[in-house]
Parts: C-alpha cells; sequence; structure tokens
C-alpha cells in the first residue's frame, strides 16, 4: 500500500466518522421519533379494522375482511402488545 493509499483511507474513515457523528446529533433523534410515531399509527389502524378481536366493535365486518390478507401478518404481535399489562414506566419510556 502506497502512502497516496493510506491517506486517501484515513480521509475515507474520517469522513464517514463525521457523516456518523452528524448523524448521531441531528438525525437519530428524529429516526426514533419517525419510528414510534409509524408504530402508534400501525396499532391504532389494526385496532381499528380488527377491534373486534378484542371486543371493540368500531367498523362493520364488511372493511375488516377487506383489509384482512394485509393484516394478518401483524396480528399475532398485535394482539400480544394490546392485552399486555402496563404500568406508569411504560408510558415514560
Amino acid at each position: 500500500m502506497t502512502e497516496e493509499e493510506k491517506q486517501e483511507s484515513a480521509l475515507s474513515r474520517f469522513g464517514r466518522s463525521f457523516k456518523e457523528l452528524l448523524y448521531g446529533m441531528a438525525g437519530h433523534d428524529m429516526t426514533r421519533y419517525a419510528l414510534k410515531t409509524r408504530g402508534s399509527m400501525e396499532h391504532l389502524f389494526i385496532l381499528i379494522t380488527m377491534g373486534d378481536l378484542l371486543g371493540v366493535p368500531i367498523l362493520p365486518p364488511y372493511y375488516s375482511l377487506r383489509i384482512l390478507p394485509y393484516v394478518v401478518p401483524q396480528i399475532s404481535t398485535w394482539k400480544r402488545r394490546m392485552l399486555r399489562e402496563r404500568d406508569l414506566t411504560d408510558a415514560l419510556a
């Protein structure tokens, strides 16, 4: 490896480290918030469409049956999350 290649490699590592630092300072919190919001919206959507599985009659079953093929992979984890016990510390996290 020549001296120029070593310098380019070091410069490349520095650039990558700087990008990761900048992402950590500016974008990581926004990304976590966006993922948390997306999860909340998915929970609400499944609750509205499949609420009759938990005894919450919101929409007529016709619409639930039309959406069922898209929701089937998420139903088991959604039911587990909706029916688990929660306390005050869950809301703070």
